[in-house]
């Protein structure tokens, strides 16, 4: 049976076929001293104003236990385009290196190394393709979710996605980036269990449609999960809150929240809370879905509705609004030189790392500076060893460190960078004048 997604052993694989080439020519011309690569961002999407980095010490730890089984290194040979030495190389495959990363749940910003491999080259370029996918998903899905969990104001979010979500891998990981942004529940049952997350969810339509009669379906269900949620907008939306309300004074049932999920929610929300006060009923809540996202939310709550929690599926899942960061993964240094690719607009800056984040006297955030790895500074260092000598060096990533990580680091984010609306200037990040002096000194020589 063919695997719904890669297990371990076919993780290797998971590739772009340039990647194997490259190490087969580095490896065959003995090009293989020690180098540093550095993946970050230039720009963020023009409605954005950070990131959430995530899935990085996730990708490190995988990076630790990557192997080339034999049957997998039969399964290249089927390629006809490495030699026999190099794949008997790749079947004792270790990585030796080390990984640098930011914290999960960290604010990341551009041009900011989320992540640093310093390793003899054939093995940092093969890390390219892997680290890059396990870090573009989750930093995206855990930025999405985080300004979704910060418009709500403290209301619970629930994901509703998966249905609509790119493939199943993306639907699973999601939830351990959905995790560390803040969501109180996923549907996702399979997610909900790996990543310890509460699996929640209501009815469909389709339930009290095919039940014929909606006060019977809702006894029902409600007998049947006392506390339950139940979906009132099938066909029409108060008449069913009436319903409701008969049936716990009638048959007293237990009936947790209505849920509403279409229609303009704002006014059905209010006057659904009207009715189910004046019946006595205030301990019901009110949940809304249907194509929500993080303005939407913004307005429900600015406009006062009385929801008590939403549920983001395909928006939030989608990352609908801004679905790729411009992620790179570039070699800085090579056998102890400093390198870069110089292309206008896409600057890069040589050598290794680190980033520096600086709080005001308020204990808020006042900016960040990017420097070399040996230049120290007062603030806080975000760029820390993950992986030393290919062996994992702390425990594997804590998705509720991540978690409150990213609270605290939100919460000491100044408002203009904080709202959904687009902030009058960037957070600001400097770089410092000696990586400046180091950029234009390589970029010279490069031209001689």
């Amino acid at each position: 049976m063919t695997a719904i997604w890669p297990d371990q052993d076919a993780l290797c694989l998971l590739t772009d076929l340039y990647e194997l080439t490259m190490a087969q020519a580095y490896w065959h011309q003995q090009h293989n001293d020690e180098a540093i690569f550095s993946l970050f961002f230039r720009v963020l999407p023009e409605q954005r104003q950070y990131a959430v980095a995530c899935g990085q010490e996730y990708a490190a730890h995988l990076v630790s236990a990557l192997r080339f089984p034999r049957e997998q290194v039969a399964r290249l040979a089927s390629l006809k385009q490495f030699q026999p030495e190099f794949l008997d190389w790749l079947a004792g495959f270790r990585f030796t290196g080390e990984i640098r990363a930011v914290p999960e749940g960290s604010l990341i910003f551009p041009h900011e190394p989320v992540l640093e491999v310093r390793a003899p080259v054939v093995q940092g370029q093969l890390l390219e393709s892997l680290l890059m996918n396990y870090i573009n998903l989750e930093t995206l899905l855990a930025s999405k979710a985080s300004r979704v969990v910060d418009a709500a104001g403290g209301r619970p979010v629930m994901d509703f996605g998966m249905r609509r979500m790119h493939g199943l891998e993306a639907a699973w990981r999601g939830v351990r980036a959905y995790r560390v942004a803040g969501i109180s529940g996923t549907s996702n049952v399979l997610a909900s269990r790996d990543f310890d997350l509460p699996a929640q969810g209501t009815m469909a339509h389709s339930y009290i449609q095919a039940v014929g009669d909606e006060r019977r379906a809702f006894l029902d269900y409600a007998r049947l999960y006392p506390g339950t949620t139940l979906l009132v907008d099938t066909y029409d939306t108060l008449a069913a809150v009436d319903k409701v309300i008969g049936l716990v004074r009638d048959e007293d049932v237990d009936v947790g929240a209505i849920r509403i999920d279409s229609g303009d929610l704002g006014a059905l929300a209010k006057a659904a809370r009207q009715r189910l006060d004046d019946a006595g009923l205030s301990d019901i809540r009110i949940v809304v879905s249907g194509g929500l996202d993080e303005w939407k939310i913004a307005g429900l709550v600015a406009d006062g509705a009385p929801v008590d929690g939403f549920g983001v599926g395909t928006e939030m899942g989608s990352v609908a609004d801004a679905p790729s960061l411009d992620f790179a993964y570039k070699l800085t240094e090579y056998g102890g030189s400093p390198r870069l690719k110089n292309a206008p607009g896409k600057p890069v800056y040589p050598g290794a790392k680190q980033v520096w984040r600086h709080y005001d006297a308020n204990g808020m955030l006042a900016g960040d500076e990017i420097t070399g790895t040996d230049e120290k500074r007062d603030g806080e260092p975000l760029l820390r060893t993950v992986i030393a000598n290919g062996e994992p060096v702390i425990a594997e990533p804590d998705a509720d460190a991540a978690r409150q990580r990213l609270g605290r680091e939100r919460a000491a984010l100044p408002e203009p960078w904080r709202g959904v609306d687009p902030a009058p200037q960037p957070y600001p990040v400097s770089l410092s004048e000696r990586l400046e002096t180091l950029r234009q000194r390589t970029l010279d020589a490069l031209s001689r």
